[in-house]
């Protein structure tokens, strides 16, 4: 079992895109669903459903893809991985692409983008970043 359930989730993304699929399923957790709306918000995936099955529930994720059939996500990578956490003062929050990207930050204040985070002047942990 994986223990680093963000890495997993982003895996599952860019392998559904490579594969072309429309749609992934992911086993979902608080985290998942706040990293989700967050890719939603930004136009990186087209929506979620979640899903009941009794146990911790299930996300399903509707990729998008542009006219030419390209994914909309170029690159999605982790940066804090578990064998080394990678956290961040306001100040020095990472830019994803020259700002044309978004970095995922776990704050004290919840999950939020980069941008989100230093207009309320928080920093935390820098999960991941999409472009």
């Amino acid at each position: 079992m994986n223990s680093d359930t963000i890495s997993d989730y982003l895996t599952r993304i860019r392998n559904a895109q490579q594969a072309g699929h429309r749609r992934v399923d992911i086993p979902a957790s608080k985290l998942k669903r706040a990293v989700t709306k967050i890719l939603v918000d930004k136009g990186y995936i087209s929506k979620f459903i979640d899903i009941e099955d009794g146990k911790q529930g299930i996300l399903r994720l509707f990729l998008k893809y542009d006219s030419y059939g390209q994914p909309v996500i170029k690159d999605i990578k982790r940066i804090s991985k578990p064998g080394l956490r990678k956290y961040s003062p306001v100040g020095d929050l990472p830019r994803a692409y020259g700002g044309l990207g978004v970095v995922i930050v776990s704050t004290s204040r919840g999950v939020m983008t980069d941008k989100e985070a230093k207009k309320l002047n928080v920093g935390g942990e820098v999960l991941c970043s999409v472009y």
